[in-house]
């Protein structure tokens, strides 16, 4: 019987397939990294045929490994980084131009004009997001304005879009489907979330032309199979693709954050806070997003949202930039080897703040440096960094939803660091809970893909897998916790006025 379910997870730095069992067990895992492309200071790319090709080893990798048959495997599900665009030729399958990441920042100048054009109350009562570089439809925009010919031929119909869902199922189903989930969509900044389409109003604004787009589709459905003769899946051909979410949603459902007020964060490439807000799409008053949180079985949920656009990314630049870390969990390591933070402050803002700032122009900044700084304050300045903006998240967060957070819980990569998760707990004066299994944004797309083939029968069937495997308590006396908050603000102001001089 097919009671086991991959899901294709591809993020902002690699590309992983997992194979899970009916109870959330990991049968097999395999991952693939990728490069980064930084053509200027702000800038973000990902060559799109490696995106493909990552994913698509990773996929055989991980049936081959399992020892598994086809007939063991109900359906596939995708989760993906979201509002990052890919356009490419519908007959050839070849991208325009490289994919723009959803950390670049070179559409700010288009966003500014948009906001000029007293857009912003029409994008935030249609679309639930904010004006801002984040979001593909800006982004879908600079190609068909920078690139050669680009424009022509999508007015001629000859190209498409699509973030990397709808990218890597084009290429899973050899070029026969051509769809995104709702949640992808909702990053769009084109899609009305409440009518569940596209908006031509914003397209037309945009100069992007309505067939370039995907169809929007609910996420657990078959959407198409895999397709025969792709190289390394001639075994799993006619496997139906029938879950799609992007990350964040597909870790709040992995979370079996199913009933209002439920919230999660996912510390990952960036930081991701959302709260399960109902069946209601409240728009945020505190600079938040509201968007989808999944359309399963006719019934539509919605979530509001924070981001931290650097998060782990800011890990990565320790390691990688700096060179001051060999490994991500040295920087955990060094962390508790000091008692404090030494007074060093670290904004992250590399690509700017997200939520609730939104400042396109704030840039990485450290402060309270001294002579008996190491490399240890640095890095527990890093992690702490991560926990105040998550901190600003859900302030914003309880305002919103009119009342305080019992517990967040968390998961991502960055989630392991039990210094940072205490220190989380602390300058929120929340319990933070670690899940037993922490891949819950694979196991999100894993479970919707199940939901449509039977594997599991009912969205309620995830709190019955979910399972703790740490809670954090506050600890800290909340006056020291206050004077941190206070200095941490005065940073973040450091942080935006050297971008503006």
């Amino acid at each position: 019987m097919n009671q086991y379910v991959i899901a294709l997870d591809q993020g902002t730095t690699s590309s992983r397939a997992i194979i899970f069992d009916a109870h959330g067990n990991i049968k097999t895992v395999a991952q693939y990294q990728f490069p980064q492309i930084y053509p200027k200071p702000g800038w973000v790319e990902h060559d799109p045929e490696v995106i493909w090709s990552s994913q698509l080893h990773a996929l055989s990798a991980a049936f081959e490994k399992s020892g598994l048959s086809a007939t063991d495997i109900a359906g596939i599900g995708v989760t993906n980084q979201r509002e990052t665009t890919i356009i490419w030729d519908k007959q050839t399958g070849k991208p325009v131009y490289n994919a723009i990441v959803w950390q670049c920042r070179r559409t700010a100048s288009i966003c500014d004009k948009l906001t000029s054009d007293g857009l912003a109350s029409y994008v935030r009562d249609k679309t639930g997001l904010l004006i801002d570089a984040y979001f593909s439809g800006t982004k879908i925009k600079w190609i068909l304005d920078n690139v050669e010919g680009a424009r022509a031929r999508a007015e001629k119909g000859e190209l498409l879009f699509g973030t990397v869902d709808s990218w890597l199922i084009w290429n899973l189903t050899g070029g026969k489907v051509h769809v995104t989930d709702y949640t992808n969509a909702s990053r769009t900044m084109l899609f009305d979330i409440d009518s569940l389409t596209w908006d031509e109003g914003l397209c037309r604004h945009l100069g992007i032309p309505m067939s370039m787009l995907p169809e929007p589709v609910p996420n657990s459905m078959v959407y198409g199979y895999v397709a025969s003769g792709i190289p390394g899946l001639t075994a799993l051909a006619g496997t139906p693709i029938c879950g799609i979410a992007g990350d964040q949603q597909a870790a709040l459902l992995g979370q079996g954050c199913i009933n209002p007020g439920d919230a999660k964060n996912t510390y990952g490439t960036g930081c991701f806070a959302l709260l399960n807000a109902g069946e209601k799409s409240v728009r945020s008053v505190s600079g938040l997003l509201t968007t989808v949180a999944w359309s399963i079985k006719g019934k539509t949920n919605y979530c509001i949202e924070g981001s931290v656009f650097n998060a782990g990314s800011s890990i990565q630049w320790l390691r990688d930039e700096l060179g001051i870390i060999g490994s991500s969990q040295e920087c955990s390591d060094l962390a508790q080897t000091v008692s404090d933070n030494g007074g060093v402050y670290v904004i992250s803002a590399f690509t700017g703040l997200g939520a609730p700032h939104w400042d396109m122009y704030a840039r990485g900044t450290i402060v309270g440096l001294t002579r008996g700084c190491t490399k240890a304050h640095i890095c527990r300045a890093t992690l702490e960094g991560i926990a105040y903006q998550v901190k600003d998240l859900l302030d914003a967060m309880e305002v919103d939803c009119g009342k305080s957070l019992s517990v967040l819980k968390v998961d991502g990569g960055a989630s392991v660091s039990d210094v940072m998760m205490q220190f989380q707990a602390d300058i929120l004066n929340k319990p933070i809970d670690r899940p037993k299994m922490v891949e819950t944004t694979a196991f999100g797309a894993a479970f919707l893909a199940g939901l449509a083939t039977g594997v599991w029968d009912d969205i309620s069937d995830i709190s019955a897998i979910r399972q703790s495997q740490r809670i954090f308590t506050p600890s800290m006396d909340q006056a020291e916790a206050a004077k941190y908050l206070k200095d941490w603000k005065r940073a973040v102001e450091r942080a935006a006025v050297w971008a503006t001089e």
